[in-house]
């Protein structure tokens, strides 16, 4: 190992923690347990990077888990997470040395190949355990990037083969490693692994060919078994070549489903948070899931044997004011709250929305009269949905965190709706 520069920092990073990474690491034995959306406002991340990083740490044992909704981030000690660096270095080394003979007669074994001879040359590879150690060996010799598409039911059989540990190597050496798979609940585990070393992606559909692309060496192409021609794992075949046309077809189909693909984040947060249950509302039809809110309602008061009930209208509108909130903040424009503002301005003059002025903009105090929210029959409206409205707003388009205060209802009449809005 070589010297490592800027204490703990500097051995993160020398043990492949980013620096986005490192430095959540670092807030959270600073600050103690810290949920997620906590993280993200700490380290000034979005939601989807903060949960990447934070499962990146995960894998590599420097953060625990706990509780549920929120669920709670807290770190592994410093010095257990060095002492446990200390012995995996000493074991590798012992490793290295008991197997020492054993690498240099593959390599020799390697160098007698005779496909390597004529790397042009179609070479059939029949079964599992050689599909492997040739697909290792190859990955092994690269030096700028290897292309994965894989079925997301064949993740598992490439951790059984060995070949997650020669990818990983690959990476920590800088090749660059983009798999493209499919990300479900029954791979989680092994999706997580793959992604803790490698630019993982979800595919939009069914990955049909598994294929390996090396450099622009060669592609390997699997052409049978369980999942395709063959009956068992024991009749996979493979195929591999450098000729251009062959290559050349690999990194298209690669490239076909890595186009359409997710961010592994986006996917993985669907699967372990999964969005609550909702009430569409569509415009023309709104009774259509009232009467649904209805025999809810009426339901829940048979089975406990109510006669009454009070639902906190509260609650809904301010969620009525969050979902607006995110749709109007998607069409304005301006990377400072500021000009955010004066975009919101506009498009309140333009949606018959009311007037929305800026009285300061240090600190950012806006008034709005005529709100739409605000109507004679139940002016509490506006008050609850207006700044959640806001807030939602400056948030989706500025990517932060802003807390908006709620109007002064004794004032409302003679200035309109004033809020103050500032970082959270």
């Amino acid at each position: 190992m070589g010297q490592s520069n800027g204490g703990l920092p500097g051995l993160l990073a020398e043990h492949g923690v980013p620096e986005q990474g490192a430095r959540l690491y670092l807030s959270l034995c600073r600050e103690g347990p810290q949920t997620v959306a906590e993280l993200a406002r700490l380290s000034a991340l979005n939601r989807a990077e903060a949960y990447r990083f934070i499962r990146q740490l995960e894998t590599a044992g420097l953060v625990t888990s706990y509780g549920q909704r929120p669920m709670r981030f807290a770190p592994v000690p410093p010095e257990a997470v060095v002492d446990r660096w200390i012995r995996r270095a000493g074991e590798r080394l012992r490793k290295l040395e008991g197997e020492r003979e054993r690498v240099l007669a593959d390599w020799r074994e390697g160098l007698e190949t005779p496909m390597d001879r004529d790397s042009r040359r179609f070479t059939v590879l029949e079964g599992p355990e050689t599909i492997h150690k040739f697909l290792i060996k190859r990955i092994g010799t690269a030096r700028e990037e290897i292309r994965v598409a894989v079925g997301g039911f064949s993740l598992a059989r490439a951790i059984d083969g060995g070949v997650d540990r020669a990818l990983r190597e690959a990476s920590e050496r800088g090749v660059r490693v983009r798999m493209v798979t499919e990300v479900n609940s029954a791979n989680l585990t092994e999706s997580k692994l793959f992604g803790s070393f490698s630019e993982l992606r979800h595919a939009a559909g069914p990955v049909s060919t598994r294929t390996v692309v090396v450099d622009r060496t060669g592609a390997l192409i699997y052409v049978s078994g369980a999942e395709g021609l063959g009956a068992s794992d024991s009749q996979q075949v493979a195929l591999w070549s450098s000729a251009p046309s062959f290559l050349r077809l690999a990194r298209d189909y690669h490239q076909r489903l890595w186009s359409k693909s997710a961010k592994v984040e986006r996917r993985l947060v669907e699967l372990e948070a999964p969005v609550g249950a909702g009430l569409p509302v569509v415009q023309g039809r709104e009774s259509e899931s009232f009467d649904r809110l209805r025999d809810v309602t009426a339901l829940g008061m048979r089975v406990a044997g109510l006669s009454e009930m009070t639902l906190d209208v509260s609650e809904l509108i301010g969620a009525i004011g969050r979902q607006v909130g995110r749709e109007v903040g998607r069409s304005l424009e301006g990377e400072t709250p500021t000009e955010v503002a004066r975009s919101l301005q506009s498009y309140y003059d333009t949606h018959a929305m009311g007037r929305l002025t800026m009285v300061k903009d240090h600190p950012l105090v806006l008034r709005v009269n005529g709100c739409f929210g605000c109507v004679s029959q139940s002016p509490e409206v506006g008050r609850i949905l207006c700044p959640e409205l806001i807030k939602a707003a400056l948030e989706t388009r500025l990517g932060a965190g802003y807390d908006v205060s709620k109007p002064d209802p004794r004032r409302h009449a003679q200035r309109g709706c004033v809020f103050s809005v500032t970082a959270a």
